[in-house]
């Protein structure tokens, strides 16, 4: 059962900013301040210009070129099924996760096809441990799937209302 297109825009118009701004600070980054730069702003945060060509906390990013295409597979396929949940009537706390979820993939899916590699400009620190640099479209996963686990648990001890059709 599809839900009416007036109920999805929302959410794939949140993926879309989402989006959005993911490429927009990407491309800031990228066209003003060469690979490798580094500006403290506080005492524990940097903005850093990284290449990542690998996944969170740059895994396999040493493989030699063969996890770039893998990482967007997975991308491009868990970006159609979030499409489809998305499309389902749903919780508004699941469609927010999917949402964000689907904006971040898509970003960092677009860098891996254009660039070969996904930009990374956050960088925080502490004692001289630094937290692998990330940007806009890996907080949104982080955070849809921060929601989603939230709203497993919350559904475990309430039924939710799920949005009609």
């Amino acid at each position: 059962m599809n839900m009416h297109p007036h109920r999805q825009a929302p959410w794939f118009s949140l993926a879309f900013a989402v989006f959005a701004a993911d490429q927009a600070a990407k491309s800031t980054i990228d066209a003003i301040t060469p690979l490798g730069w580094s500006h403290p702003v506080t005492s524990f945060f940097n903005l850093v210009h990284v290449l990542n060509p690998g996944a969170a906390f740059s895994f396999l990013a040493g493989a030699g070129g063969w996890q770039r295409w893998f990482f967007l597979a997975i991308a491009v396929v868990a970006s159609v099924w979030l499409i489809w949940m998305l499309r389902q009537p749903r919780p508004r706390s699941e469609s927010l996760a999917f949402s964000l979820i689907l904006g971040g993939a898509l970003g960092n899916a677009f860098d891996r096809a254009l660039r070969g590699h996904v930009i990374d400009y956050l960088d925080f620190h502490f004692a001289g441990w630094h937290w692998p640099a990330f940007n806009v479209a890996d907080i949104a996963i982080t955070v849809g799937a921060a929601c989603l686990v939230l709203a497993s648990f919350a559904g475990a001890r309430q039924p939710q209302t799920r949005e009609k059709a």
